[in-house]
């Protein structure tokens, strides 16, 4: 996207005051009933949340290997929505349903076609929000991962204190009908904020620039949950779907990390590219863009774990010209993660 000055400004605005993105390629789904928590925490290998709570939470086959990356939010002791990738929402629902064979003090529902919704991330999406909507939103009242069903821009709505930029954000879902309403509001309200419009290109290089990998590129069934990093999110003091291979490889070491690659090009990766060491090619390209925060060239991929140093001198091909590379130890944008929370 470096080519594109319009993205630039995009994730500068982002960075800088406050952007906003439509989120209604994000699928949902909604468990109900006595025995929700309990399916839920078998399916996910993560921690359920409390009320009023969300967490990230991978979801694995029995083989270990990655079935999902989802956020599972509680919004009372009988009611969850996971809130996960669009691409995979019917392979998502068939194992749900697999799963569910038996139980049946759970309802589970497909809800995607009834949530859109806009999320708005940056320094000045709180005071865009405080102006949506009469509750208090300070960050000692609405804290980093909560979720609230409330009021925004006098439509009903679904509102979470979290964001896939890395800056402070928010993901405001509502019904297809309020949709144009809380997109005029929001529009309205942010004018003076530096508001502005940001797109999928934008996303991507600011998540990039965090060292987080996406579903259908990163993540995905080909890798398990040790090599992906997504073991940080994992209760291993509980029994799920997949955790005896998973624990066993826990024990042993995984092989390959994904890891951040910084590639002295002019032209990005679009993905599949190989990773070269000595001339022997060690992986391949999972996802990768230009940061535009950070003014590099950048490229998730997963490496054997005894090439995971900055010293490492490695290459990358890209239409046939091979351009050096070296890892990325820590997230080249705010690696402590304190302006999310």
């Amino acid at each position: 996207s470096r080519a594109h000055d319009y993205v630039a400004k995009e994730v500068k605005a982002v960075r800088e005051k406050v952007g906003a993105i439509e989120i209604a390629s994000f699928a949902n789904h909604k468990f109900t009933g006595k025995g929700a928590r309990k399916f839920l925490d078998y399916v996910l290998a993560g921690r359920i949340p409390n009320q009023g709570r969300v967490n990230l939470s991978p979801m694995l086959r029995k083989s270990g290997k990655l079935y999902g990356d989802l956020t599972v939010a509680c919004m009372n002791d009988e009611t969850y929505y996971l809130f996960g990738s669009s691409a995979a929402q019917d392979m998502h629902r068939r194992w749900f349903e697999e799963n569910l064979e038996g139980v049946g003090d759970v309802e589970y529902q497909n809800v995607t076609e009834d949530f859109h919704g806009i999320a708005i991330a940056g320094p000045n999406s709180r005071e865009l929000l405080s102006r949506l909507t009469r509750e208090d939103v300070s960050s000692e009242s609405f804290k980093f991962r909560d979720i609230r069903d409330t009021f925004i821009a006098d439509v009903p709505a679904l509102c979470v204190r979290i964001s896939f930029s890395g800056e402070l954000g928010y993901e405001i879902y509502v019904e297809p009908q309020y949709q144009l309403k809380l997109f005029e509001e929001i529009e309205k309200a942010g004018e003076d904020l530096g508001l502005k419009l940001f797109g999928s290109r934008a996303l991507m290089s600011l998540r990039l620039e965090k060292s987080w990998g996406a579903w259908t590129m990163d993540f995905r069934p080909d890798f398990t949950v040790t090599e992906s990093g997504l073991d940080f999110f994992v209760n291993w003091d509980k029994e799920f779907i997949g955790k005896a291979v998973s624990l066993k490889e826990k024990e042993n070491g995984a092989k390959k990390h994904l890891s951040v690659l910084e590639i002295e090009t002019e032209t990005e990766v679009s993905g599949d590219e190989a990773v070269m060491h000595n001339d022997k090619c060690v992986g391949y390209v999972t996802s990768g863009g230009y940061g535009h925060s950070v003014g590099k060239s950048l490229a998730m991929t997963y490496l054997p774990v005894e090439l995971i140093d900055e010293d490492t001198e490695l290459e990358v091909e890209i239409l046939g010209k091979f351009h050096q590379a070296s890892v990325v130890m820590k997230p080249l944008y705010d690696p402590s993660g304190s302006k999310m929370r």
